[in-house]
Order: C-alpha cells, then sequence, then structure tokens
C-alpha cells in the first residue's frame, strides 16, 4: 500500500528541524496535557463514525493547538485547526528542502484527484523548519502549484505536535502526516515512507462517508 522513496537514503534533519527538536524535546515534561491520546500510526488506523449529539463536549476535547493561528502563505489569511471542525483534515509536516516532501505532496495533489476534490476533506501542510520563512514557502507553492493550505508552523504548534504525537513530526524526510476525523480525534500514519495517493484513500475514504 505505501510507496516507498527509492532516491532517498534516510532521514536528516536541517539545522532548524533540529533546533525545534531540541526545544521539543526539552519542554516534553513541562506541557500541559492537551487532547485524548493520538492513535498508534498504522497502515490500518480507522476512526469510527460519531452518533453523539453533543458537539460542544466533544469541541470542548480538542486539543488547545487546534485553536492556534496560523497564517496561509499564499493567501495571507489566518486559520486555526478548529477552523475545520466536522471536516476531515490530512496534515503533513514538512520543509522546502526536503525531496521526499515534495514526493508525499505530489501524492496528495493526486489523492484530492482520485476522490473528486470533495469540500470536507482539507489538507494542510506545515513547514517545521525554524530556518524558513512565509516567502520561501510561498514560492515553493507555487512554483509546484500546490492548492491547499500552507503555513510556517508557529513554535507552540511544532512543539504540540513533538510533545502530543512524536518527535518525528518534527522530521520531514520520514513524510510525517496525520489525520483528523470529524469528531477531533487524531490519527497518526507510518512513517518513514511516501504514503501513495491509494493508501491514503483507502483510510480516508471511510472517514469522508462516516
Amino acid at each position: 500500500m505505501i510507496a516507498r522513496d527509492a532516491g532517498y537514503a534516510g532521514p536528516r534533519l536541517r539545522l532548524g528541524a533540529v533546533v525545534t527538536v531540541i526545544l521539543v524535546l526539552f519542554s516534553w515534561g513541562s506541557a500541559a496535557a492537551q487532547s485524548p491520546s493520538p492513535a498508534v500510526p498504522d497502515d490500518t488506523a480507522t476512526a469510527a463514525p460519531s452518533s453523539s449529539p453533543e458537539a460542544d463536549a466533544a469541541a470542548a476535547e480538542r486539543p488547545e493547538w487546534f485553536d492556534l493561528e496560523m497564517i496561509d502563505v499564499v493567501s495571507g489569511e489566518p486559520f486555526t485547526i478548529n477552523d475545520f471542525a466536522g471536516q476531515v483534515v490530512l496534515l503533513e509536516t514538512m520543509a522546502v528542502w526536503c525531496p521526499t516532501c515534495q514526493h508525499q505532496g505530489d501524492e496528495v495533489r493526486r489523492l484530492h484527484e482520485l476522490l473528486g476534490y470533495p469540500d470536507d476533506l482539507v489538507s494542510v501542510s506545515l513547514d517545521i523548519d525554524m530556518g524558513e520563512d512565509e516567502a520561501l514557502l510561498r514560492n515553493y507553492v507555487e512554483k509546484l502549484d500546490y492548492d491547499w493550505r500552507f503555513a510556517v508552523a508557529p513554535l507552540l504548534v511544532a512543539r504540540a505536535l513533538g510533545n502530543l504525537y512524536s518527535a518525528q513530526y518534527l522530521n520531514p524526510p520520514v513524510s510525517p502526516m496525520l489525520i483528523i476525523d470529524r469528531d477531533g480525534s487524531v490519527l497518526g500514519l507510518p512513517f518513514g515512507s511516501v504514503k501513495n495517493a491509494e493508501s491514503l484513500q483507502g483510510v480516508i475514504e471511510p472517514l469522508l462517508d462516516s
């Protein structure tokens, strides 16, 4: 189900990403508990459809980082993950310098094509390299003609991803991706390889149908 990037020699971190990892690990013990435990990365990760009418209670359980503001580098508009409550969110962390990230981005584009561009699927790519800025990321997006939300991850967002889920979310070459279902549950996907569009479709389509 997963297409490995044959040209990739192994995970590596650039200086900005290393600094981010150090900051995350330093603050690991002091991070406040913000969410239910995420799913362990697994190719077969799925989410049970929600049948609860108590939307307010569900919203109260959403992690605090969902409410941290980020800026879409193309439109300049602010957004938060909570803006997409009730939709399915596919989130990846990446860096402009990372060739594996571009391969994964191409598969995300193909995923949207396979699914017919559903309005209730939101893709978000977060640049976690502290040495990269919005102008650099915007040029990258426009050059590759990607049409979903890209933002430079604020430090608090990067820290939350590392603290709550895994420090691997700060290591772009392992293609870190997670899915947030309609109820706000976070599902981890496997690290270490590019997820092809078909494998992503197999996980996401049932969530869209729920």
